[in-house]
C-alpha cells in the first residue's frame, strides 16, 4: 500500500469514527428536539426538525473501489436516517458517489424492523445508472436480502444507481406490510447478477403504489424480480394476501437471462406501459416448478378478489427467442387482461416461430376478459378451459391485430377440442400469410370487343394485324340503323314502322351531309343505343 493509499485509509477510519459520533449526535438532538416541542407554542415545530440532511457515505468511510468493504459506512447512514425520523417524517437523503461499493451484511442499505416507528420519506440517490454501483457479496445467498422493510417505511425512493449479487441466490429487498409499507420508486436503477428474488412481497395489507421509472433489469432470478405473497407471516389462504395493488413499469429494459419477470401467486394490479422486454436465455433445469420456462407475467392462482386480477400492457415490444420464453401465463378465473399495440415477432422468422405458445391462459364462466388491440402476435395462444362451468362466448376478442403466423381458424388453441374455440372472436384481424410470393394481376380481357363499321369504312384491325370479327359473327345480318327517336329518316321522309306481318321497307341509302352521322350502333339486348361518334362506333357516354 502506498502513503497515499495509507492516508486514505486513515481518513477513511476518522470519518468512520466521526460518522458514528453523528449518529449519537443525532439521537441526541432528536431527544432534545422533543424536550422543545414539548415547551414549545402549539402548532410550532423547532425549525431544526425542518431541514432535510444530506448524508454521503464517502464522508463515513465509503471508499468504492470493488474491493474495500463498505458495509460499516452504509449501516451508519441508515442508523442517522432512521434517528433523523420527526413527527412520522423521514429528513435524510443517503447519497451515494460515483463507484463500486462493496456490502457484505444483509440489511446494510436498510434496515426497517421492529419495533415499529412508521416512517414517510426516505431517499439513496446515486451518480447515475453503472456510475454507481452496490456490489452485494453475503457470506450465504439464499435467504439473505440487501434491505428489508417490516412495516416501517412508506415513500422509498431509489435513484441512478445499479444492484449486482455477486453471492448467486442472494435477493434485493424483502417487504412485509400489515398496512405501512407502500409508494416505493425506483428511477433509472439497475439490476444485474443472479438472484432469487428481486423485490419479494409479503403481509396482509398495503405493500402497494410502487413504480419502476426507466430502469433496466438484467441479471437472472431463480423465482421472479417481483414476487407477492411469501406467506411468512403465516398467511396462506390467496384472500388473506390480496392487498397487492398497484405497480407501474414504465419505459423499461427487462432484459435478463432467465427466471420469471413479475409473478403474482396472490393477485395484482399491474400497468406495463413501453420499453422492450426480451428473455436472453433458457433456464437451468431445477426442481422448482417452472422446468426450464421463463415467463415475463406469471399469474399462477385462480381466485382472487376482482381488484386484484387487472392487467394491461401497453407499447411494448417482446422477444420471443425460443420455445421456453413466455409473455404470459394467467390462470386467474375473473377479472381483465389487456394488451394494447404491442409485438412480440421479432424472431418471426425463426423455424421454431410458428409452434410457439407465448400467451397462455387458463379461462373458465367468469373470465377473465382477454383484449388484444392492434397487436402483432407470432405463434399460436393457448387456452385451457376451467373444470367447472362452461366458458361464455366472447370472453376472448382480438381486434385489428396482425396473426403473424396463422390464419384465425387455427391461432387460437383450446385443449381438448378440435377448430377455433367458440369464446374467441376476431375483428378485422389479418391472419398469417406468405408475403414473399408476389401479388395477384387482374385478369386481362378473354374477348375482343366487336368492332362497328361506318359507311365506306373498312373493319377495324385487332391488335395482331387481322381483321376483327364482325357483330354477331361473320355469318349474322348486318347491322341495321335506327332512328334515335321520332325523326325523319334520312331521304327527309316520315319513318314508317312495319305492321305486324309485314316486313319492314328497305332504308334507303344515306345521303352525304357534312358533320358527323347521327347514326347509332346497334345496343345489346335490353340497352338503350348510343350515338355514333362519326367513325361509325358508339361514342363514349
Amino acid at each position: 500500500m502506498t502513503e497515499r493509499d495509507g492516508d486514505r485509509s486513515r481518513v477513511s477510519r476518522r470519518r468512520l469514527l466521526r460518522g458514528g459520533a453523528s449518529v449519537l449526535a443525532a439521537t441526541s438532538l432528536t431527544a432534545a428536539g422533543a424536550s422543545a416541542a414539548a415547551g414549545a407554542a402549539p402548532g410550532r415545530r423547532p425549525s431544526s426538525r425542518k431541514a432535510v440532511t444530506v448524508v454521503d457515505v464517502a464522508d463515513l468511510g465509503a471508499v468504492g473501489d470493488g474491493r474495500t468493504d463498505d458495509t460499516g459506512a452504509f449501516e451508519i447512514a441508515y442508523s442517522m436516517a432512521a434517528a433523523r425520523v420527526s413527527d412520522g417524517v423521514g429528513r435524510v437523503v443517503v447519497q451515494i458517489p460515483a463507484g463500486e461499493f462493496l456490502i457484505t451484511r444483509p440489511h446494510a442499505l436498510l434496515n426497517g424492523t421492529a419495533p415499529p416507528r412508521p416512517a414517510s420519506g426516505l431517499r439513496f440517490s446515486g451518480a447515475g445508472k453503472r456510475m454507481t454501483t452496490l456490489v452485494f457479496r453475503p457470506q450465504d445467498g439464499p435467504g439473505s436480502y440487501l434491505c428489508r422493510n417490516e412495516d416501517v417505511w412508506s415513500n422509498l425512493s431509489f435513484e441512478r444507481m445499479e444492484f449486482r449479487s455477486a453471492t448467486p441466490g442472494s435477493s434485493f429487498f424483502a417487504s412485509y406490510s400489515t398496512g405501512q409499507a407502500q409508494d416505493y420508486r425506483f428511477s433509472e436503477c439497475e439490476w444485474s447478477g443472479e438472484w432469487e428474488y428481486g423485490l419479494a412481497l409479503d403481509g396482509t395489507d398495503t405493500n402497494s403504489e410502487m413504480r419502476w421509472e426507466a430502469c433496466r433489469v438484467g441479471g437472472s432470478y431463480r423465482r421472479a424480480f417481483l414476487y407477492s405473497g411469501l406467506t411468512g407471516g403465516g398467511q396462506k389462504l390467496p384472500n388473506d394476501q390480496d392487498q397487492f395493488l398497484n405497480y407501474w413499469f414504465t419505459d423499461m429494459k427487462v432484459e435478463y437471462e432467465w427466471g420469471n419477470f413479475l409473478e403474482f401467486p396472490y393477485g395484482g394490479s399491474i400497468a406495463c406501459r413501453g420499453g422492450s422486454y426480451i428473455i436472453t436465455g433458457v433456464r437451468p433445469k431445477s426442481t422448482e416448478p417452472y422446468g426450464t420456462t421463463s415467463t415475463f407475467f406469471r399469474f399462477p392462482v385462480g381466485i382472487h378478489h376482482d381488484s386484484v386480477q387487472r392487467f394491461h400492457a401497453e407499447d411494448i415490444r417482446f422477444e420471443v427467442r425460443n420455445t421456453d420464453a413466455v409473455v404470459i401465463d394467467c390462470a386467474w378465473s375473473g377479472g381483465t387482461v389487456h394488451f394494447s399495440d404491442c409485438d412480440d415477432t421479432a424472431f418471426a422468422y425463426k423455424d421454431f416461430s410458428t409452434d410457439v405458445r407465448p400467451h397462455r391462459y387458463t379461462v373458465g364462466p367468469r373470465g377473465p376478459l382477454i383484449r388484444y388491440d392492434s397487436c402483432q402476435l407470432v405463434g399460436r395462444h393457448q387456452y385451457r378451459t376451467a373444470a367447472t362451468g362452461s366458458v361464455p362466448a366472447a370472453v376472448v376478442r382480438y381486434d385489428m391485430c396482425l396473426l403473424r403466423s396463422h390464419e384465425t381458424r387455427d391461432f387460437a388453441v383450446a385443449d381438448g377440442t378440435t377448430g377455433p374455440p367458440g369464446f374467441v372472436r376476431f375483428v378485422d384481424c389479418i391472419g398469417g400469410r406468405d408475403t414473399t410470393a408476389a401479388p395477384p394481376q387482374p385478369a386481362s380481357p378473354t374477348t375482343t370487343p366487336p368492332p362497328c363499321l361506318g359507311p365506306g369504312q373498312a373493319p377495324s384491325r385487332s391488335p395482331d394485324g387481322s381483321p376483327a370479327p364482325s357483330p354477331g359473327g361473320s355469318s349474322g345480318p348486318a347491322p341495321t340503323t335506327l332512328a334515335p327517336g321520332p325523326s325523319t329518316a334520312a331521304s327527309g321522309g316520315p319513318a314508317r314502322s312495319p305492321s305486324p306481318g309485314r316486313p319492314p321497307d328497305p332504308a334507303p341509302a344515306p345521303e352525304p351531309a357534312p358533320g358527323p352521322s347521327r347514326t347509332t350502333a346497334p345496343s345489346a339486348p335490353g340497352t338503350r343505343a348510343r350515338p355514333a361518334d362519326g367513325t361509325g362506333c358508339p361514342a363514349r357516354e
